[in-house]
């Protein structure tokens, strides 16, 4: 097991057709629960971290987990309080995935990205594993944008034009 001391890891899975999806950020005293799980399960890890930032982390020995898992409640429970808050958290995204528009989905993360800053250093393709779509459809929806004048886009950069504007859209997920 895996405890994130420091800097952020980004979990995401990818499918037989090269599609990938972010399924969740590790932050410093988060652990991995899909790591935790395949502990427990004796498993394969299905999925893929990729470090963002430097990282520190404790690694927790297969017997040491055994064992706090057996004998330390306050361990049991950092466990399981992970879990849960991490799969409320898979939920929502599976709800937003299902259920959400697109473009709502796609402001809501430009707005998010930016930082209170006007630029966004990103690509189609990073966009489209962030809300689980394909690049094209993020390719379509930002011309969108730019045609209403919300942004101006150039190779790796989105200049948020109409931050109002596409706040308004973003707040329709609420």
């Amino acid at each position: 097991m895996l405890l994130l001391l420091e800097g952020t890891v980004k979990v995401q899975q990818t499918s037989e057709a090269g599609h990938e999806i972010v399924l969740y950020r590790i932050e410093a005293g988060q652990t991995c629960i899909l790591t935790t799980a395949c502990l427990l399960a004796c498993d394969d890890y299905s999925a893929e971290g990729i470090t963002e930032t430097s990282v520190k982390a404790v690694a927790i020995p297969r017997d040491l987990f055994d064992n706090l898992m057996a004998q330390s409640a306050v361990f049991r429970s950092f466990v399981f309080e992970a879990f849960s808050k991490r799969f409320t958290d898979l939920f929502s995204m599976i709800d937003e995935v299902a259920f959400q528009r697109l473009d709502v989905r796609l402001s809501d993360r430009l707005i998010k990205l930016s930082d209170a800053e006007d630029s966004i250093a990103t690509t189609h393709q990073k966009l489209s594993a962030e809300l689980g779509t394909a690049r094209e459809v993020i390719s379509r929806q930002l011309q969108e944008f730019q045609r209403r004048g919300w942004i101006e886009q150039s190779r790796g950069n989105i200049r948020l034009l109409d931050k109002t504007a596409i706040a308004n859209l973003a707040s329709k997920s609420l």
